[in-house]
């Protein structure tokens, strides 16, 4: 086990996505967002069944690092009940996984 977190959610479109990419990477919060194409999701909300597209994100972080990323996220959403999901990384590229512990611990302008 690391202590690597890979952070999952949802944006509504591509511009909004790459704002909370960057500001996420910015801050230190993040080491690497990627951003993935348009999916389209199906769920219940507020008693009826919603469709939409939305442009996913993939965070990569750190346990030391996933409060200030989530208060940080949640402030930047757009989302009244933003997915935000973190999925521990049971195992990785060991240079890799030290470079996002690095990414995450320095401040921004070190990095």
């Amino acid at each position: 086990m690391t202590d690597v977190l890979l952070v999952l959610t949802t944006l509504p479109d591509a511009a909004t996505a790459q704002g909370i990419a960057r500001s996420l990477v910015e801050s230190g919060h993040a080491a690497c967002v990627s951003i993935g194409a348009p999916v389209r999701s199906i769920y219940p909300w507020q008693g009826a069944i919603e469709e939409a597209d939305e442009v996913p994100l993939a965070i990569k972080t750190t346990v030391a690092a996933y409060d200030a990323l989530e208060s940080a996220l949640r402030a930047l959403h757009p989302y009244d009940l933003p997915e935000i999901i973190a999925l521990p990384v049971d195992r990785g590229l060991p240079a890799y996984l030290q470079w996002v512990g690095d990414m995450t611990t320095k401040h921004p302008e070190s990095r």
